[in-house]
């Protein structure tokens, strides 16, 4: 990437936003606010909907629903997909119903049929069988009957979709994040599992939980003995990202995977791993976890830190490549610039890294602001044709299936939703450093929304 690019739409909004401000609760709270959502915001960004690999035969397709608006993504060829709103021309019955309890639909097939009255279309959208047309007289014209597209994309591996017939293309929309992440190959990553609920807040609520490493300390105090770095947050245009500053002779241990603080990076390294194996199941595998555990017998006491993670990273990345899995390869300075997590405006984030990345998701549940959808994702690299068969999994807040660190987080989230309403609270007061892309997050919004814009705090 351009210094020009980055000055332009990194490091000049992230100064320009690193002032204290304040955010009003309208955003969060207010149900006029909600529903103004759908036309000055859902109708006109782009929202990552789905994994290419979801669709990978012809025929194959999956659903998506934000708000009053339902669409069918579709794989029509070998190399196109299409998107179309999941409505018969007809009466407006949908094509596609979603199962109770389940995220989406998805399903294959050569036809869609509407339940109501037959009508039936085609994958390219067409509408091939109208009983009794004749009836209309000859002005039921095909155009008019047809399925209508949305626009869509991907990137990265996933699949975005657009309501906005005007809107810019995709990759335009992704910079910086789609070129700083690029080296990363994320098109090469598979699910290891996915989950879902419904939960009792804003759905920016509950992306704010998760973007910043502010918390960190206090939220999952588990982590401090492992050592900590400063987090930093930076405004990148309509998007941000979050990262840590590594200790000095540390510089290349800026990314996702980095080694334990401590007295001995043997041990202290080996127990963040199995901690977060065990009680997260996220930002590491079961290499990286294996080869942590083996550090105190194959290096010697005393080894510095940095040829710990030296070590620590060459073993695990040579002996996934003995069992068909090859790690991009990510210079430093990539990896520094590119932080440990992006969030792609509006609701979209990417916790990236070279062999596995953690991605959350929220949307609004109806129009009800203390709701949302929740989602989040385990990705990693496999063999090819080793990937696990997997599916999204509607978890309640409660299941033990995700395990003790998330539901640190979860505890937040419904608490922050009902904090908000007291007449106390005068508004939320992020960090100026380190929790920037709450601030970036609400600036975009207003330009879509025209209010609940920051203020300064001053």
């Amino acid at each position: 990437m351009s210094e020009t690019l980055e000055d332009v739409q990194g490091t000049a909004t992230a100064e320009a936003l690193s002032e204290p401000f304040t955010i009003g609760v309208e955003a969060y709270l207010s149900e006029d606010y909600a529903r103004a959502e759908r036309d000055r915001l859902w109708r006109k960004v782009w929202q990552q909907v789905g994994r290419v690999e979801e669709i990978a035969e012809v025929g194959s397709w999956i659903t998506y629903e934000i708000l009053d608006d339902s669409i069918i993504v579709m794989r029509t060829a070998p190399n196109k997909i299409r998107a179309y709103y999941n409505v018969c021309s007809h009466r407006g019955r949908r094509l596609v119903d979603t199962p109770p309890r389940a995220r989406n639909a998805r399903g294959r097939g050569r036809q869609f049929v509407c339940g109501f009255h037959g009508w039936r279309y085609d994958i390219e959208g067409r509408c091939t069988h109208v009983p009794e047309r004749e009836d209309w007289q000859g002005v039921l014209t095909d155009d008019k009957i047809r399925l209508r597209e949305v626009k869509v994309d991907t990137w990265g591996g996933w699949i975005f979709i657009n309501m906005d017939p005007e809107s810019e293309p995709l990759r335009d929309y992704l910079e910086p994040a789609a070129t700083l992440l690029e080296p990363f190959q994320l098109e090469r990553f598979r699910y290891r599992w996915r989950r879902w609920l419904v939960f009792d807040c804003n759905w920016k609520v509950a992306l704010e939980a998760f973007n910043e490493t502010y918390h960190v300390p206090y939220t999952h105090p588990e982590f401090i003995p492992f050592g900590s770095f400063l987090g930093w947050s930076r405004a990148q245009g309509r998007h941000s990202n979050i990262g840590f500053e590594a200790p000095k002779g540390l510089e290349e241990n800026q990314g996702k995977l980095r080694i334990g603080g401590g007295v001995d990076a043997r041990v202290s390294t080996a127990e963040m791993q199995n901690f977060i194996w065990e009680n997260a199941n996220t930002n590491t595998t079961e290499t990286l976890v294996d080869v942590a555990n083996r550090l105190v017998k194959e290096l010697p006491e005393g080894t510095p830190p940095d040829q710990v993670a030296k070590y620590w990273l060459e073993t695990a990345r040579r002996e996934d490549a003995e069992r068909g899995v090859d790690w991009p390869t990510v210079a430093p300075e990539a990896v520094a610039k590119s932080g440990t997590a992006w969030q792609i405006f509006p609701n979209f984030q990417i916790g990236h890294g070279q062999n596995n990345m953690l991605c959350y998701g929220a949307r609004p549940y109806g129009y009800d602001p203390d709701k949302c959808i929740f989602e989040a994702a385990v990705y990693q690299l496999y063999p090819e044709g080793q990937e696990p068969e997997t599916e999204w999994l509607y978890t309640p807040q409660d299941d033990p299936d995700w395990r003790t660190v998330l539901p640190q987080d979860f505890s937040n989230m419904a608490a922050v939703q009902q904090g908000m309403k007291t007449q106390g609270f005068s508004g939320t007061k992020p960090n100026p450093y380190r929790e920037r892309s709450t601030v970036n997050l609400h600036r975009n919004l207003s330009k879509y929304m025209g209010t609940g814009a920051p203020r300064d705090l001053a």
